[in-house]
């Protein structure tokens, strides 16, 4: 059924991690009645393993309901989902630039985080309207009153705005489909108007070849319909249109202001990529819609895989996960200790951890991952410009570098005032700075630390966890560059660096750290016939070494007395045979050795 422009809606759900959005996105289906009751599930939106096992939404999913209002006229809204996790959030800035409204929603227990207040900010840079939802009411911790001062007090949301709910149990769900008809204006744009479709996100259907989300800005799109994408130049003629609920359902046109899917048909996942504009091929729009922003990578990490003859399926894979995660970068590169693989950008450590689980579950590879490593920038000597490095192997000689800068990051934690200590000793022991504190309410503080990245990707957010008790919450963006004393720890294994263990650290840190690893290795290496040193040098300077003993077989067990020159004999030749097994032995380095790079806590 044609719903008219008027009569559509286009929100987004947005919340800090674990308050309650996949639930609250469930009622709304269940209430309008856009899936089958038998195969309602709970967290139908979270449809990946990885998203219902780890409790988390990871890709924004877009949903079509019908609504029949109070005022007995049927709506059209179209909800998208979003992640809450900060690593996402590229995931719900996109999602936001199709919508003109978005639902935020406060757990009335926990109050207002950190990922609240950066969602919040991301909506109002929208220009979004904000239908404000207290959920979790049904708790017995909930404190309504004093959640809504401090939507009062710290986002200037008045208390009578605001929505009482519990998506677990139902309470307030009729309320919030009245406030998103009455709240959030209907979508703009002449169905008239050459076609302007904004593409949102993407995926890849072996039969359907590239579908891409789109949300129309003006014009109108029909079934079969020859289109371009603007950006990459593609054309291709529509194999198929619909509205997601959530499944895809096909219809014969959609028009400006909807939310829907276009099956493209095409094969190469790099011609539709994310940000993109569909325009008719026909009558094409004289310029594309200003598109996104590009999300810009701050961790960085090599995948390779475990078997070298695998490269071309990593290679596919990775390919077509980046249609569907446009977020994340990759390039080829290879390693003297793992061979062919690529070096892959990401937005943070949780980031890399999803893309490196879904590209061994969907493809069915075997992968090993590198030690993560941020973006540097190196001056270099005699007035030779500047140069960027992602990778610590790349790094120049000592003699070639005038200075090497690392990126700071603003970070934001929100946390009960009791842990205040632990946190200023957690981010000053990581080379942070204490910028301010304010209070949000009598037991909760927002505390802003400036922090060099580097420290903060590898373990803060569990170390942050782990120190308050679960209670607080982070958020960060990047503020630039700084230069620092830094230096590249090489780490050797039977005199052979291993080039994918190598990283760029603080100079004062250095030796702790490369103890911590030769100690770790010495426990992560198995045992050869021959014994293995294992050092941490920088440059020629070797700061660190640990030895894994060889294994040895009784070679005197047989003899019972007689000479004692027959057993030196037997033990000189063992001798000599270990000593030549260590100048042809190799040592196979196993993957638990690259996780303990990522866990080199000060402890």
């Amino acid at each position: 059924m044609s719903i008219p422009q008027a009569r559509l809606r286009n929100f987004s759900i947005i919340a800090h991690i674990d308050h309650g959005k996949s639930t609250l996105a469930d009622r709304l289906l269940e209430a309008t009645h856009a899936i089958d009751p038998r195969q309602m599930t709970s967290q139908v939106l979270d449809s990946m393993d990885l998203e219902r096992e780890k409790g988390i939404t990871i890709k924004a999913r877009a949903v079509r309901l019908e609504y029949t209002a109070n005022d007995g006229l049927v709506y059209g809204l179209n909800l998208i989902d979003t992640p809450g996790h900060v690593d996402f959030s590229y995931e719900v800035s996109r999602s936001l630039q199709a919508c003109e409204g978005a639902i935020l929603v406060v757990d009335a227990a926990q109050g207002i985080e950190a990922q609240t207040l950066a969602n919040v900010h991301l909506a109002l840079r929208e220009g979004l309207t904000i239908v404000p939802v207290l959920n979790k009411i049904d708790l017995p911790s909930a404190q309504p009153d004093v959640v809504m001062e401090e939507l009062e007090s710290v986002l200037a949301i008045p208390r009578e705005e605001v929505i009482l709910a519990s998506a677990k149990e139902g309470i307030g769900i009729s309320e919030i489909l009245e406030a998103i008809v009455a709240r959030i204006p209907a979508p703009k744009g002449d169905p008239s108007l050459p076609l302007q479709a904004l593409v949102f996100d993407s995926h890849y259907d072996q039969y359907k070849g590239v579908i891409v989300y789109v949300r129309l800005a003006q014009g109108t799109l029909r079934d079969h319909d020859r289109v371009r994408l603007m950006q990459s130049g593609a054309e291709a003629d529509l194999l198929e249109l619909g509205f997601f609920r959530p499944a895809l359902v096909p219809v014969a046109e959609i028009h400006a202001g909807d939310v829907g899917y276009v099956a493209t048909g095409l094969k190469n996942v790099r011609e539709a990529q994310v940000g993109d504009t569909i325009t008719s091929a026909v009558s094409p729009a004289s310029e594309p819609l200003p598109g996104y922003q590009e999300a810009k990578s701050l961790v960085f990490a090599g995948i390779y895989p475990l078997s070298g003859e695998d490269y071309p399926l990593l290679r596919d894979a990775i390919e077509k996960l980046h249609l569907n995660d446009a977020s994340f970068t990759y390039e080829p590169e290879s390693s003297v200790a793992l061979g062919f693989g690529f070096r892959c950008g990401f937005l943070g450590l949780l980031h890399m951890e999803i893309v490196q689980e879904r590209l061994e579950r969907e493809f069915n590879l075997d992968l090993i991952a590198s030690a993560p490593s941020v973006e540097y920038q190196v001056v270099m000597t005699h007035g030779r410009g500047s140069i960027t490095i992602d990778n610590p192997a790349h790094l120049p000689t000592i003699s070639e570098i005038e200075a090497i800068l690392e990126p700071w990051v603003l970070l934001s934690v929100v946390t009960p005032s009791t842990y205040i200590g632990p946190l200023m000793e957690l981010s000053t022991n990581r080379r942070g700075s204490f910028i301010g504190l304010e209070y949000i309410d009598p037991v909760r503080v927002l505390m802003k630390f400036e922090l060099p990245l580097a420290e903060l990707i590898v373990d803060y957010f569990d170390q942050l966890k782990t120190r308050t008790a679960g209670y607080a919450s982070m958020d960060y963006e990047e503020i630039g560059y700084r230069a620092a004393n830094l230096v590249k720890l090489d780490v050797m294994v039977a005199g052979e660096p291993v080039d994918a263990l190598s990283m760029i650290v603080h100079r004062d840190k250095s030796v702790a750290i490369g103890r911590t690893l030769a100690e770790r290795l010495k426990q992560l290496i198995p045992r050869q016939m021959f014994e293995v040193p294992i050092q941490a040098a920088i440059g020629s300077n070797v700061i660190a070494r640990e030895s894994v003993r060889a294994m040895r077989k009784n070679v005197v067990a047989k003899c019972y007395g007689g000479d004692i020159t027959r057993k030196r004999k037997l033990l000189e030749k063992q001798k000599e045979g270990k000593r030549r097994m260590k100048r042809v032995g190799s040592v196979e380095i196993p993957q638990e050795a690259f996780l303990a790079m990522l866990r080199t806590d000060e402890n």
